[in-house]
């Protein structure tokens, strides 16, 4: 089992890093929204904690910035019909201490607000881990929250002001790739808008 991985970010992207480590070998891993906001220049020293996902067909190396991260998508993937595509999507749409919160608190509307989730799914992913969530160590991912919060809400104020989920998250995450790490909701939404063509 791959648990960490250090080396040099040789290659990033929205959803995915590459890491090359020490010895020469170089790592591709998918990442949720808040890693990516959080990544070095390229060349500079990275560490993640890791996640291994294997399939029939493929085996899929998954990175995040804390260990609390980490265990929260492994508890996503023991929820029925939550597989790592929409575990990595809800860590992106919403900070894991927020989702954590709607879950035990079984708020469908925010957890609807995430793209590929509906009533149904929500319902679903509230019975089976409202009651499964201590233990994860909750306080080691408080520093990732901030900049995924003001993701989270700038998505959520897109969606208000007519565009759909898909289209929301698309915004923000052209916002964040045009240098919008570490700004205010109000900041991403402004960019979102001009690269959406406003409304």
């Amino acid at each position: 089992m791959i648990a960490q991985l250090k080396g040099k970010l040789v290659s990033k992207d929205l959803d995915s890093v590459e890491v090359m480590t020490d010895g020469g070998v170089a790592y591709e891993l998918t990442i949720p929204l808040n890693v990516f906001e959080s990544l070095p220049r390229l060349e500079d020293d990275i560490f993640l904690h890791t996640s291994l996902v294997v399939k029939e067909d493929s085996w899929q190396l998954f990175g995040f910035t804390s260990l609390f991260e980490k265990r929260l998508f492994e508890k996503l993937l023991t929820a029925n019909g939550i597989g790592p595509s929409l575990a990595i999507g809800m860590l992106s749409a919403l900070s894991a201490t927020r989702l954590i919160r709607a879950i035990r608190e079984k708020d469908i509307p925010t957890l609807q607000g995430v793209p590929r989730v509906g009533r149904k799914k929500a319902e679903r992913l509230i019975l089976d881990l409202a009651d499964k969530l201590d233990g994860l160590g909750e306080t080691t991912g408080a520093s990732t929250a901030p900049a995924s919060a003001a993701a989270d809400d700038a998505m959520r104020a897109l969606v208000s002001l007519g565009y759909n989920n898909a289209d929301a998250e698309r915004g923000v995450r052209a916002a964040l790739d045009a240098g919008g790490g570490g700004k205010s909701a109000a900041e991403l939404i402004r960019t979102a808008l001009s690269k959406l063509g406003g409304r």
